[in-house]
């Protein structure tokens, strides 16, 4: 199907890049469970390993199944292209890799995900790069962290796990004035509440590990590109406007334009890095991507039944729902996200460190686990779990002190989760 402006979300989650198989007639899009390729021959070949024609050489750096998720999720977020990769975390590596160089910085939110402030206080060092933590909220600093060796601005549209609401209009105007990509993390979101690049964003994130696939099943992640962005305004990006060496001096901005970033991400990211989602897992991601809307609707109702009965318990300090009107992100969410405020938020539980402990280990039908955007509600203590390894400063800046727990509202009865949650707090508060 001609994937038109004219189609609805509901129609592209199910059909946007994907068509009958030809040789079969398959409806829903086989696995192709292959490596190789093979040529129609040796020109066509060389036509491939040169850029010069589009195809599939090597499932490290193109799949079918894998292309099929790529122009789904490229659909849905509105942008040009996409790569998908092995995880969040290989996401958010293959958006950075084009950019950055020893020496170059990314802006970064506090409020981000543990294991993304691990990775980029820790883990990019090793690469030369270095990145600032910036309140986001505060629009001035943001724009004062920006110097001349920053190469993007990162940041989460419903930030995990305090489900804070991320103004991203307001950023893309000052990375704009910088003349810096703004790269936002769409996962908790997901395209069905929030359209970053709508805002202005110049590449989304997404771990497809949570709400895209839904099911608890397979890791994945993948970066979408705008198309927007003009990589030879400046010197700042030669990986994408200066002669690259590997293939004999091409171009990338100017041979490909509004595509440039998706062929880096994959003649070059996927090629050296390696970090290829298989074609089982793409398989698995586009059948939850076709219930996306339905899921993320109920995601949304459950978790403000279950937020609202929350507030209103006294064993409870403070819930971070931003769809509350207590919320003070809750205009900002009417506004930018009319369709729910997602389904993750936190609360805090009077009596601590300990009492969240007891409580996690009380639940029956809260499944404690790492993860969030399964069908089934999840919980953790993140001070002591995904946040571990940050300072005491640095989980109350993410949202995740030692009094708090996340809970990623899943599909099951609203009812049957607050009737867990209520034993587990008499248990926890005894």
């Amino acid at each position: 199907m001609s994937d038109a402006p004219a189609y609805g979300f509901d129609t592209l989650q199910i059909h946007a890049g994907a068509k009958p198989d030809p040789a079969t007639g398959a409806r829903q899009t086989p696995i192709y469970q292959t490596t190789g390729y093979v040529f129609r021959d040796a020109d066509h070949a060389a036509a491939l390993f040169n850029l010069q024609e589009v195809g599939f050489i090597y499932s490290r750096l193109t799949n079918p199944t894998v292309a099929v998720l790529q122009e789904r999720l490229a659909t849905l977020e509105g942008g040009v292209g996409a790569v998908c990769c092995s995880s969040g975390h290989a996401a958010q590596i293959m958006a950075l890799f084009p950019l950055m160089a020893p020496g170059c910085n990314v802006v970064a939110s506090t409020r981000l995900y543990g294991g993304t402030i691990t990775q980029f206080s820790q883990t990019i060092k090793r690469f030369g790069w270095s990145a600032k933590f910036v309140d986001t909220d505060d629009i001035d600093a943001v724009a004062a962290a920006i110097d001349e060796n920053t190469r993007a601005v990162f940041c989460e549209s419903i930030a995990n796990p305090g489900g804070y609401v991320t103004d991203v209009r307001a950023l893309a105007d000052v990375t704009d004035a910088a003349g810096v990509p703004l790269i936002v993390d769409n996962t908790t979101a997901t395209p069905y509440l929030c359209n970053p690049i709508a805002k202005g964003a110049t590449l989304v994130v997404h771990s497809t590990t949570k709400y895209l696939t839904g099911n608890g099943t397979v890791t994945g992640g993948a970066v979408i590109d705008s198309g927007k962005f003009d990589w030879s305004a400046s010197d700042k990006f030669p990986s994408l406007s200066a002669p690259e060496p590997a293939y004999h001096g091409l171009k990338f901005h100017e041979t490909f334009g509004g595509l440039a970033f998706t062929f880096h991400g994959i003649a070059i990211g996927l090629r050296d890095l390696g970090m290829t989602m298989n074609p089982q897992a793409a398989h698995y991601t586009l059948m939850g991507v076709e219930t996306l809307s339905l899921r993320m609707q109920r995601h949304c109702e459950n978790a403000m039944t279950v937020a609202s009965w929350l507030e209103q318990d006294d064993r409870v300090d403070y819930v971070t729902y931003a769809g509350l009107e207590s919320s003070p992100y809750y205009e900002r969410a009417q506004a930018n996200y009319p369709k729910g405020a997602g389904g993750l938020f936190t609360f805090a539980v009077k009596g601590g460190y300990d009492a969240c402990i007891k409580l996690v280990d009380s639940l029956e039908i809260f499944s404690h686990v790492a993860n969030l955007g399964d069908t089934r509600s999840l919980i953790i203590h993140s001070a002591s779990t995904t946040h571990r390894q940050l300072s005491p400063e640095q989980q109350e800046a993410a949202g995740a002190g030692a009094n708090v727990v996340r809970i990623s509202i899943g599909l099951e009865d609203s009812a049957d989760l607050i009737r867990d949650l209520d034993q587990a707090l008499a248990k926890a508060s005894s």
